[in-house]
């Protein structure tokens, strides 16, 4: 780079600490530049990498830069919109400074979806180091190894140093350089729309990290994961979960470009709304935009149930108020226990009020599980005794094809069972109910229905659909049965108002603003 353009670099982005003088010797003298860098990723990169800085560095790139740089081995959890900068900063120079800086790693490992993605990546970092003579001077020589697994590495003889680019297709377990294991692992992008749309893939993604990627380190190993928001339980927001639990140690970041206020995150590149707007235009998608820009889950068109409408209640209402009415119990029949046969799910729900007060209090910890026509029997011989009220509850059992058989099993019990026949598809069953949830009828517990709550705001995408048909029976009955209760019924009683010739049939009851 020629001076001139160090001379800006000085100038426009806050390196005014870094004198022309100093940058000449740096640029003379391999031992002054590194001793200048080595204690600051800040400096690293805007030596080393100067020719990515188009614009001013942003507040929000430079606290990436200090928690990046910080000692130990504490884990760094970015989320960040597009074209942010993140995937430059934390997976192309930080390895790099990660070796020749004060942390001083010996086996970098980079991770990415896809085989194709970590080639690309080490073919980024290989053109690096090819082009940047300087970076190629303190680093090299190197050269570039496949091995056993598949993966690609550049190995710089000089430092005793391995970079090791894979994917989560590939196996490393037993990965090591020499005597090291790897001591920073970087995961950028490791899971897109299509992994992240289903449970069964969000869980793959998450087993692959806790099975594969962090045994494959060591104690003192660091991990640093960067991507964008992709689903309300995607895995950068498992590790958010797990960092607020106490579960893991690490540091979570999250930067949209425009904040809350619509404060812009990059006043250097969008110095205007009207450049905010133009990026806006060449994307030409709301939900890209929402999801990738402004890191905001915007569900699909197809999605009955959003997660923002689902309310929660910390304490239910007790069976002796004047409101109770009953409970209901919902059976969603399954009898085969084969890996891809659905469950048997049975939810259940505490009904208070009537008509416009009606509220529907979803109980916690639903039974789903895989059993046998046999064994469905005897749970419920078991949840009528245990549960229910024989004289005021109300069991609902799908009654369709062999499901007919359970009430009528029951009966010679002395169960009393309902058999309900569903006259619409699943689909359309739980859209009937997605009002009575949007407007709070419904009410599910803090804790104890997340599979609930997950089947039907993801309904379409997840593998399960049981307690979501389950809940969808139960809240149709209950609003049957109750929400038009309680009406205006005329008496022709002699002159008068309206009110004066009209009885409340089955007096209305309020179970409070509490509830």
């Amino acid at each position: 780079m020629s001076q001139l353009n160090y001379e800006e670099l000085i100038k426009k982005y806050d390196c005014k600490h870094l004198s022309l003088d100093l940058v000449e010797k740096m640029i003379k003298d391999r031992k002054i530049r590194i001793a200048v860098c080595r204690e600051s990723f800040y400096i690293f990169f805007h030596f080393y990498f100067a020719h990515y800085v188009k614009y001013e560095t942003a507040p929000f790139q430079r606290e990436i830069f200090h928690l990046a740089e910080q000692k130990g081995s504490k884990n760094l959890f970015v989320i960040a919109f597009r074209g942010s900068g993140k995937s430059t900063i934390l997976t192309t120079a930080y390895p790099i400074w990660a070796i020749l800086g004060e942390q001083q790693k010996k086996f970098v490992l980079i991770l990415c979806q896809t085989r194709s993605q970590a080639k690309q990546h080490m073919m980024n970092l290989k053109r690096e180091l090819e082009s940047n003579q300087l970076l190629k001077n303190d680093l090299g020589p190197f050269q570039e190894e496949t091995d056993e697994w598949g993966s690609s590495s550049l190995v710089f003889s000089r430092l005793n140093v391995r970079v090791t680019a894979a994917s989560t297709e590939q196996s490393i377990r037993g990965l090591r350089h020499n005597q090291h294991r790897p001591d920073l692992i970087v995961g950028d992008d490791v899971e897109d729309l299509a992994s992240s749309k289903t449970r069964e893939g969000r869980q793959k993604v998450s087993q692959w990290l806790t099975g594969e990627v962090i045994p494959a380190g060591d104690k003192n190993t660091r991990l640093v994961i960067v991507g964008n928001l992709l689903h309300e339980d995607s895995l950068l927001v498992r590790l958010k979960n797990d960092i607020g639990e106490g579960l893991i140690e690490g540091t979570y970041r999250e930067y949209p470009l425009l904040d809350e206020k619509e404060v812009c995150a990059w006043p250097g590149k969008y110095p205007a709304t009207a450049d905010i707007e133009a990026e806006k235009k060449k994307l030409g998608n709301e939900i890209a935009w929402q999801r990738e820009y402004l890191l905001r889950i915007i569900p699909s068109d197809e999605q009955l149930v959003h997660p923002s409408w689902i309310q929660y209640y910390d304490k239910l209402p007790p069976k002796t108020h004047k409101a109770y009415r009953c409970t209901y119990v919902s059976v969603d029949l399954a009898i085969s226990k084969k890996e891809a046969a659905d469950y048997t799910a049975i939810v259940s729900a505490m009904v208070f009020g009537r008509a416009d007060r009606l509220r529907i209090y979803i109980l916690p910890n639903p039974i789903i599980k895989k059993i046998t026509f046999p064994e469905q029997v005897d749970l419920l011989k078991i949840y009528s005794k245990t549960a229910m009220d024989e004289s005021r509850d109300i069991l609902l059992v799908e009654g369709v094809g062999y499901q007919d058989a359970l009430p009528q099993m029951l009966e010679t019990l002395g169960i009393k069972a309902t058999a309900v026949k569903p006259s619409t598809d699943k689909r359309t069953r739980l859209a009937l109910i997605a009002p009575l949830i949007r407007s709070g009828k419904v009410k599910f517990p803090r804790v104890g229905a997340e599979e609930i709550i997950r089947q039907i705001t993801g309904f379409g995408v997840e593998k399960h659909d049981d307690a979501a048909d389950a809940l969808s029976m139960l809240v149709s009955k209950i609003s049957e049965i109750h929400f038009h209760e309680g009406t205006w019924i005329m008496f022709t009683l002699g002159p008068g108002s309206f009110e004066d010739n009209a009885v409340f049939y089955d007096n209305y009851v309020d179970i409070g603003d509490e509830f």
